[in-house]
């Protein structure tokens, strides 16, 4: 299991972690890497360049000269492609470039990426960011004691928003919460600092699930699946009762009543 050293923001050693052999000790797995870097780039694009087809580029709709007797080449729209500001023939038309990548595969680039940091000593373990204020000053102090000057990912947690407020002004700083860290990251940033509790969950997120997480919906389906049963034996559904159909009362119109009068009379 590999071991790494606690330290706090004055660069001093407090204790050491040894971290999960599963997620930080991973393989280096470069094809797996390559297929989740491409798979992040595509679902980031917008996929929104266009251009104007004959159907779309304003032009009018009549016929420029007769079809013969001209002697010049014969035309059927002014929007034809072969004229100029005429439409585009097959240029760029918006669509879709996100495709799905396995959850386990993009788990599995996220362990080797991960792992290979720890290998190349990349990797800062401190025991928490904690900051009265936010002020980039002190975060930029903090940073150079820690020897992190370059590109620098921060995984902690979202809350703690006096970190969040000091970094937005540092350009090579990006702070992400375990749950957001994504392998385009990881492996654009040099540099890695990660919180004790964030790595607790990272090896909660992307280790091997033990047998009672495993068990537990199997249970749950089981348990659903036997009261569904038992309410089908006797008779008893969830959906509310239908409100029962009241005839409205007959509303004389008043043509009506004044006939009645005159009959009457």
């Amino acid at each position: 299991m590999p071991t790494v050293k606690v330290r706090n923001l004055k660069n001093e050693e407090v204790g050491e972690v040894q971290l999960s052999d599963a997620v930080f000790g991973a393989p280096l797995n470069e094809a797996l890497i390559h297929a989740a870097v491409r798979n992040f780039m595509a679902n980031a694009r917008q996929g929104t360049s266009a251009t104007k087809t004959r159907g779309d580029v304003s032009g009018a709709g009549r016929k420029l000269w007769k079809q013969k007797g001209t002697g010049r080449a014969r035309i059927a729209s002014l929007r034809s492609p072969l004229w100029k500001g005429g439409g585009n023939v097959h240029g760029p038309q918006p669509r879709d470039w996100s495709y799905n990548m396995p959850r386990k595969m993009r788990q599995g680039a996220l362990r080797s990426a991960l792992s290979e940091r720890v290998r190349e000593g990349k990797v800062t373990l401190v025991d928490g960011w904690s900051m009265d204020k936010p002020k980039t000053k002190d975060f930029v102090d903090s940073l150079r004691k820690l020897g992190h000057e370059g590109k620098t990912l921060i995984v902690d947690s979202l809350d703690n928003e006096n970190l969040i407020l000091s970094t937005r002004n540092v350009q090579s700083t990006k702070v992400v919460n375990s749950f957001a860290l994504n392998i385009y990251d990881l492996l654009y940033h040099e540099k890695l600092i990660i919180s004790e509790s964030a790595a607790k969950e990272l090896e909660q997120l992307l280790g091997p699930k033990t047998e009672a997480e495993v068990e537990a919906p199997a249970a749950k389906k089981k348990i659903e699946a036997a009261e569904e049963k038992t309410k089908a034996a006797s008779g008893v559904s969830d959906e509310p009762a239908k409100p029962k159909r009241v005839r409205k009362p007959a509303v004389k119109t008043a043509a009506k009543s004044k006939g009645k009068e005159a009959t009457e009379k």
